[in-house]
């Protein structure tokens, strides 16, 4: 039964290991068998193919085995991390004219349940150790920032919020992906707002190819979420200072 071997490497924090004949060859290179090579021969020759005879006829069987699987145990999944967000011109624009400032953004929470593996390859996370809510947290207080409105030293309004739903799909219509994200808003003067994203995108056949995309359109989701509650009539309703 023929034996198919493959590796790939991935570059920064996204690595992935799988087997080559090579790898295979160096750890049978390392664990030397006694056995007589020319009785594990095969007819047709072949260096790999004779290794391998050796590795499983040698004496130190157990033991080139333990190496085997030891190795295998280093191997990882990839991880697919979504770009840092980064300010829409329209959303800045939109926050420039509401003219409130001394805004804070306090703590997000997350959902209640959210499976980020993705396909199998390897689970989706957001750069710098950040959690999902935290993505979120931090976009809004960015935009605010670059909006002249951000202040966390004498807020007169601190913005919390909760993603009441957060779910991706890498494979809607077999080719294409989905994020649903539902978040609400929560102002210190005691009123809420709550908008919705369903952002689609192509992801691909092909799951590693499908899993990057699928963490990238996380980005452009956020932005467009964050874009719709800033637009929001009752946006405004949130800043307003308790008589």
């Amino acid at each position: 039964m023929p034996l198919k071997f493959a590796m790939r490497y991935r570059t920064g924090r996204d690595r992935r290991y799988m087997w080559s004949a090579s790898a295979l060859w160096v750890i049978l290179a390392a664990t030397p068998s006694p056995v007589d090579p020319s009785i594990a021969r095969p007819a047709g020759g072949g260096q790999v193919f004779q290794s391998l005879a050796l590795f499983i006829t040698g004496e130190p069987y157990m033991k080139k085995i333990a190496v085997v699987l030891a190795v295998m145990s280093l191997s990882a999944c990839s991880t697919f991390t979504p770009p840092r967000y980064s300010i829409s011109a329209d959303t800045n624009v939109a926050l420039k004219s509401i003219g409130i400032g001394n805004i804070n953004v306090g703590p997000f929470t997350g959902p209640a349940t959210f499976d980020r593996a993705c396909r199998g390859a390897g689970p989706i996370a957001p750069p710098d150790n950040m959690s999902f809510e935290a993505y979120i947290q931090k976009a809004l207080a960015d935009e605010l920032k670059v909006a002249g409105l951000f202040d966390d030293k004498t807020p007169k309004i601190t913005l919390t919020g909760s993603l009441e739903t957060l779910s991706f799909s890498s494979s809607r219509g077999l080719i294409g992906g989905q994020w649903d994200i539902g978040l609400r808003l929560k102002s210190s003067n005691g009123k809420s707002l709550f908008v919705s994203e369903h952002y689609e995108f192509e992801s691909g056949f092909i799951a590693d190819t499908a899993c990057k995309q699928t963490a990238e359109a996380y980005f452009p989701a956020v932005q467009n979420v964050i874009g719709k509650a800033i637009r929001n009539p009752d946006f405004k309703a949130l800043l307003a200072q308790s008589q």
